[in-house]
């Protein structure tokens, strides 16, 4: 006759073993989606903050210019390849809106090993302020 539980010992070792990958791929997914949508909340933001930036600007080319620097300060830490920045309004005329699409490729499930290319957008606009810069 075996003694009580003698035939079990090992059996939380091996559960250990199993569920211990398991577990931590699930960490890893959770983490990665994680990224996704911080990143998808800093595309936002930086679309924002291009759209103001280029709409308080005298002429066309400054508001690219200044709509692409603040795009790129954004998202510096975000994405893991370049900012695209692409004006989605017609013109620059007073009293219309400045429209900008920002896009770019973020991490977010590279980092558990699926190379998959995420890339967000998304697009804000701005109505040019009449009081510009004039100088």
């Amino acid at each position: 006759m075996v003694p009580y539980g003698r035939d079990d010992r090992g059996l939380s070792t091996v559960e250990v073993v199993i569920l211990a990958p398991v577990m931590i791929l699930f960490i890893l997914v959770l983490v990665a989606f994680g990224q996704l949508v911080d990143g998808r909340g800093a595309i936002d933001g930086a679309a924002r903050d291009a759209a103001r930036a280029g709409s308080i600007q005298k002429d066309h080319a400054t508001a690219m210019a200044e709509a692409r620097k603040a795009a790129r300060a954004d998202l510096e830490d975000v994405c893991s390849g370049p900012v695209s920045v692409v004006q989605k309004s017609a013109g620059f005329a007073p009293d219309t809106l400045f429209t900008v699409e920002v896009s770019c490729e973020v991490r977010g499930l590279a980092m558990i090993g699926l190379d998959i290319p995420t890339t967000l957008s998304a697009s804000f606009s701005s109505p040019l302020d009449p009081y510009r810069r004039t100088a």
